[in-house]
């Protein structure tokens, strides 16, 4: 993809809400967008991965192994989410596993290469570790209002689980 492509996609994205064009511009500069294949394994539970992904076109499942090569999806990260943003944060392992359903694309970031830009867009920094906390927020209120869902589903139909 073209840095204007880059730059289009994330001017649309959440990362991108609260920026000016020339910081998104400064952000296309360093980001890697890309479209995955159906079911392309974008990180590996367990694996530490140092990047910030942000789902520009598609739809990622979140999914723990269940063993024997199976797996389970806990949740589905939707166009304008983030993706890994907890591991870029703390370097930590991921304690899922995420793939594309369906095309995707994902427009990447490197903690390294995204620190490099905090000494002459500062601002731009800010800004965009307050974006990845408002979409974690909003990420984590849509998986408690699901577990709600499911939780009356199972208490009213007395399922077993």
């Amino acid at each position: 993809m073209s840095i204007e492509q880059d730059f289009d996609s994330l001017r649309r994205s959440s990362l991108t809400a609260s920026l000016g064009d020339e910081e998104v511009s400064a952000l296309a500069g360093i980001a890697c967008c890309r479209r995955l294949a159906d079911q392309e394994i974008l990180i590996h539970e367990g694996k530490i991965d140092n990047s910030l992904h942000v789902i520009t076109e598609g739809a990622i499942a979140v999914t723990r192994e269940m063993g024997k090569g199976d797996y389970t999806t806990i949740h589905v990260l939707r166009t304008g989410d983030l993706a890994g943003e907890m591991g870029f944060i703390s370097g930590q392992p991921h304690t899922a596993t995420l793939r594309s359903l369906g095309r995707t694309q994902v427009c990447s970031f490197e903690r390294e290469a995204f620190e490099q830009l905090l000494p002459d867009h500062p601002w731009l920094v800010y800004h965009v570790m307050q974006n990845i906390v408002k979409v974690g927020q909003d990420i984590l209120r849509r998986m408690n209002a699901q577990h709600v869902e499911l939780t009356k589903y199972v208490s009213r139909s007395h399922a077993l689980y």
